[in-house]
């Protein structure tokens, strides 16, 4: 018998994960899937989350007969480690022939799992990819080279839906039935999943096009906040109230103990304003998200890396299209530091062109990364 282990996070299920379930038990032939969340996945930490038990039911309401659910890994609790859930599976199905599904992503990684040939030797892998695309035939050599045996590539192309997203329009409160099966939607919506209350009512306070790029500010700051080891609440946190003043005039009742700085201009005072909503209004107690807030249009020499990322993600969010916005992507993926002075660089070119002078804030901030960088690059050359 062909067996299909399903294993993740499913934090929270989504619909990619129930289509993509459904092209490889097609592919593949297999008479059974297991679908297994994770206790608590050691590749994940800081996340807004929904506790195991709320994550087994939606698996169970999205999969429906297309899987059994299994509650080994939250049984066990603890980290959850691929290879003792294979070994498990190796040995309640002993003469079965037993794949591993997973996304193009977690292949590439695979070599960096715990214990990976202790995986091999039980399971093998099948990977949903797009067939023919340059990174799966790398991460396929990789996997060659390394283990002397091919993953099965089962060839689909699905949305670009992610439960990161998901979590984040969650937790802003923005409809999520475009991304999820309308069952594990009125789930979330009944148990005030991922919601953050104090986050959606900040939405709010701005028009339909200002809470729309704070959404993709959002989505960019979570996508990215782990490799810089940020929760993830955080760094959503600080996404999501970065512009809550955008659309206040400062006259606004929510305004009335913000004293604004002197000689700011208006398209940066409410950087200012949106740290008093931040504080004041808001809750917030943790001084590097009111920073982040209060610094997100002007930049500062000695930004936090949460600082940074917001700074960044509001400059480079996918709805951002103006002339050198892509270049600027791909330096940010490398180094928020290269990416933060080529922009005020840019910036300062553009401005000084049009007979306009830099906010002298944000003067010093692009003078600042420019002497980190040459520092950074004197370390690296010694």
């Amino acid at each position: 018998m062909k067996i299909i282990l399903f294993g993740g996070a499913f934090n929270p299920v989504h619909n990619e994960h129930v289509a993509m379930l459904k092209a490889a038990k097609e592919r593949l032939g297999a008479e059974k899937a297991i679908i297994m969340p994770t206790a608590v996945s050691p590749h994940k930490s800081g996340l807004i989350t929904a506790s195991p038990a709320a994550r087994l039911e939606m698996c169970r309401i999205a999969f429906g007969s297309l899987g059994e659910v299994s509650d080994f890994e939250v049984a066990k609790g603890g980290a959850s480690y691929s290879y003792i859930t294979c070994e498990y599976l190796k040995r309640l199905y002993p003469e079965d022939e037993i794949y591993f599904l997973m996304g193009a992503d977690m292949f590439a990684y695979f070599p960096q799992w715990v214990y990976p040939e202790r995986i091999l030797k039980c399971v093998k892998p099948a990977v949903c990819a797009r067939t023919g695309s340059d990174d799966i035939r790398a991460a396929q050599r990789q996997f060659e080279e390394l283990y002397g045996e091919r993953a099965e590539i089962i060839g689909y192309t699905g949305a670009a839906v992610s439960s990161t997203r998901v979590r984040v329009a969650a937790a802003l409160g923005a409809d999520i039935s475009e991304y999820v099966p309308s069952a594990v939607a009125k789930y979330i919506k009944d148990n005030n999943l991922y919601l953050v209350p104090e986050l959606a009512k900040a939405q709010k306070l701005m028009n339909e096009k200002r809470a729309a790029h704070t959404m993709r500010v959002a989505f960019m700051a979570a996508e990215n906040c782990r490799r810089l080891k940020i929760p993830e609440l955080k760094a959503v946190t600080a996404a999501a109230l970065h512009d809550a003043a955008k659309n206040l005039k400062l006259s606004d009742k929510l305004l009335k103990g913000f004293v604004p700085p002197e000689g700011v201009p208006e398209p940066v005072m409410h950087q200012y304003s949106g740290a008093y909503l931040a504080e004041h209004v808001f809750g917030v107690t943790d001084e590097d998200i009111i920073n982040a807030v209060r610094y997100h249009t002007s930049g500062r020499p000695g930004m936090s890396d949460l600082e940074k990322l917001i700074f960044l993600c509001d400059m480079l969010e996918e709805g951002r299209d103006y002339e050198g916005v892509d270049k600027l992507r791909k330096i940010f993926r490398r180094d928020m530091d290269e990416c933060a002075e080529t922009a005020l660089h840019d910036e300062l070119e553009y401005l000084e062109s049009s007979g306009k002078e830099m906010y002298p804030l944000t003067k010093e901030a692009y003078n600042y990364f420019c002497e980190l960088n040459k520092s950074k690059q004197n370390i690296s050359n010694n």
